[in-house]
């Protein structure tokens, strides 16, 4: 083991205690060859993620009738998260969103119904937006339409990609396009609450390269009626909530990301202080000691952008774009860190013995989720440095 000792993290006692707990549980659950197993078996861990639900990690300090989560104590959860469980991670970035939606959206009976499933962890919800014909211009490409019933509720008919969690999800949040699109791609589009046994969708597995622990999925809606009462939010104002909410998605994707670069460098430093050549610890090299150093700074600097970010908008302030940042600089960290992690192992890092190569996987999932890394630089560049928007 490595005799490293990272540097102290800016939180609360209330803060400190929750990463705490959440570490306690993973130390137990999140075991090295559980981790492995999953992994390759390609299975969701129902009981790590029963577990996370029943020590109240899902709800936090939310309420069923108020509001959702902090962001710092979602960033916390989250992070502990990607160092380990990755996939139950990612998942859990899908729940936190649902719960936002559900709170600041959802109706009483909504959020009776699902908000209290969700916090007590009898069902997970999947987030359907992403459709094959788009992805970052996804309010423009979509094709899912929703139609108004003479009767009374909709029928939804199309179909969506790219979806995490939809095998086994207790239902889904669906954007459908229920109005054409007149001055602006983004309105006249509704969400929806969708249970999952609904009759008329049908749901597919992609075989994907890495978050193995969590499905990845292809849905079909053909002649999916839903009642009235399924509409959450608005009618036509759906992405436009959802926008509302990416703010706190970008942070929570930073946070997993940050996460898999923890995890993937004291991975590292284990195997280069126990490895040897020519005598001596190859921690020893130089090359590698550069390598790592600039893995620990990005790190840092990550985390630092990251809980500023959480902190204010915890406190009502503009975090759009500290949260951009936040998620910019955590996806290169675990690309970085998991790059470099995979030449100081060599040989060893294409051994499915070592986590590396799964950290390795699925740090590149944070270079187009939720939004591209690109589009980061763009919105920073436009809203940041204010210079003419370039797409």
């Amino acid at each position: 083991m490595s005799d490293f000792t990272p540097l102290p993290v800016e939180q609360t006692e209330d803060q400190a205690d929750l990463r705490a707990m959440v570490r306690e549980l993973l130390a137990d659950l999140a075991t090295p060859e559980r981790l492995s197993d999953h992994d390759e078996r390609e299975a969701f861990d129902e009981d790590l993620y029963r577990a996370l639900a029943e020590a109240g990690l899902v709800q936090l300090e939310g309420e069923v009738g108020g509001d959702a989560p902090s962001h710092a104590g979602q960033a916390i959860v989250l992070e502990e998260l990607g160092a380990t469980a990755t996939s139950i991670g990612v998942s859990l970035v899908v729940q936190f969103m649902a719960v936002t939606l559900l709170s600041q959206h959802g109706t009483a009976e909504q959020r009776e119904r699902y908000l209290s499933a969700l916090y007590d962890g009898s069902q997970r919800a999947a987030f359907a937006l992403t459709e094959p014909s788009g992805g970052t211009d996804v309010a423009r490409a979509m094709q899912t339409k929703a139609v108004q019933r003479p009767d009374g509720g909709w029928v939804i008919n199309g179909a969506k990609m790219w979806i995490s969690g939809a095998s086994d999800c207790g239902f889904m949040i669906v954007l459908a396009r229920t109005s054409p699109i007149e001055r602006s791609a983004v309105s006249g589009i509704t969400m929806f609450l969708v249970p999952a046994d609904t009759p008329g969708m049908t749901v597919s597995e992609m075989d994907t390269v890495a978050i193995h622990g969590l499905s990845t999925c292809e849905v079909g809606f053909a002649d999916v009626v839903v009642p009235e009462e399924a509409v959450l939010g608005d009618v036509d104002r759906g992405f436009r909530q959802v926008i509302a909410t990416l703010n706190g998605e970008r942070l929570n994707a930073a946070a997993v990301a940050l996460g898999i670069a923890r995890g993937a460098q004291d991975a590292a430093l284990d195997y280069v202080q126990s490895r040897h050549a020519f005598g001596r610890p190859i921690g020893g090299f130089q090359i590698l000691q550069h390598r790592l150093v600039d893995g620990a700074v990005k790190i840092e600097a990550a985390r630092g952008l990251l809980q500023r970010a959480a902190r204010v908008a915890d406190e009502g302030g503009d975090a759009e774009t500290l949260s951009a940042m936040a998620k910019l600089a955590s996806s290169d960290a675990a690309t970085t860190v998991t790059e470099h992690g995979m030449r100081a192992l060599g040989g060893s890092g294409l051994s499915r013995e070592y986590s590396m190569q799964r950290f390795w996987r699925d740090a590149r999932l944070y270079t187009f989720a939720p939004l591209t890394d690109e589009m980061m630089h763009n919105f920073i560049g436009e809203f940041y440095l204010k210079l003419p928007r370039s797409f």
